[in-house]
């Protein structure tokens, strides 16, 4: 496993075992995660890539098929388990992810309860920030879905930083063993509102709660049941744009006609000459565009603090 006890702390400085998880990375766009095991090889448009040769090498290696093609070994770190985890429900991703973390104010030591488990894409983040000494308690009422997010916590190695359990939280509360001891509680449910006096019992003074919903109807009813207990409630909306930056060849003969592309207009005089025209005919330049493949709304996180008792 990837998790080196008895400290549960989560690292990857070292090389690659028989039985490790890894993801294997072809371009930014198609990565799988693969368990590594001594007689498997692995099969895509690169070649045939042998397991056996993997064994030993550092996570981030580049290691060869037998037709030439490569591919990278890296790490199932919680940002790429994110991006080739099976979607068994909708996820988040790593804009919301790290906003929660940051606004749960969710450090070493700390416990967290989450619901529902889903996917266990914010899971995964949610162990590590809580590395080495803090826990988390993640809850599905879908006894499938919680099943095969346990297993993927075991691939990934943060099995003993997590616990899954299943539960409809909205239905039957949290478990009262955790009465006062959490200090941040997540919550993806359809209804929020419903397990909202649960979990503010189940916080510590001043905890924080974070609920995700995609709707903005389940905001409002939520803010409505969280003002009676908590304090400091704010909704987010997260919005990332990805751009891609790239090099292109701009041909400088052409003129802007409205079909084709002319030089960017340039402030220096250039030196006259036939040889100067024939150089800057062609010249690279950088161009900078929105990518097509990002991701606009996802939902909305709304925060509040449970009000101290005097």
């Amino acid at each position: 496993m990837l998790l080196l006890d008895p400290s549960k702390k989560i690292s990857f400085n070292r090389c690659i075992r028989d039985g490790d998880l890894v993801i294997v990375y072809e371009r930014h766009d198609t990565m799988k995660a693969v368990k590594v095991f001594e007689n498997s090889v692995l099969q895509n448009r690169f070649g045939v890539f042998k397991h056996s040769d993997w064994i030993g090498k550092p996570f981030g290696s580049k290691v060869f098929s037998n037709k030439g093609g490569f591919v990278y070994l890296l790490a199932p770190t919680p940002e790429l388990w994110t991006l080739v985890l099976s979607h068994r429900t909708q996820i988040l991703y790593i804009a919301d992810i790290s906003f929660v973390i940051m606004y749960s104010e969710i450090v070493p030591g700390c416990l967290v309860l989450e619901s529902g488990t889903g996917s266990g894409s914010l899971t995964a983040s949610l162990a590590r920030a809580v590395a080495p000494t803090g826990h988390v308690y993640t809850f599905d009422f879908h006894e499938q879905r919680a099943a095969s997010a346990r297993e993927d916590f075991e691939r990934t190695g943060i099995n003993t930083l997590v616990t899954v359990g299943v539960r409809d939280i909205q239905g039957e509360g949290f478990p009262d063993e955790f009465f006062g001891l959490a200090d941040s509680v997540f919550l993806d449910l359809p209804q929020p509102w419903l397990a909202i006096p649960s979990a503010g019992k189940m916080l510590k003074q001043d905890g924080i709660l974070c609920s995700f919903s995609p709707c903005i109807e389940q905001v409002q009813r939520s803010c409505e049941t969280l003002r009676s207990n908590f304090t400091d409630i704010r909704t987010f909306e997260i919005l990332l744009r990805t751009y891609e930056i790239r090099e292109w060849k701009m041909d400088c003969s052409k003129v802007d006609d409205g079909g084709s592309v002319a030089c960017p207009p340039c402030k220096r005089r250039q030196p006259s000459g036939e040889g100067s025209m024939r150089d800057n005919s062609s010249s690279p330049a950088v161009m900078a565009r929105p990518s097509a493949e990002a991701r606009g709304h996802t939902g909305y996180l709304t925060f509040a603090r449970l009000k101290c008792i005097l």
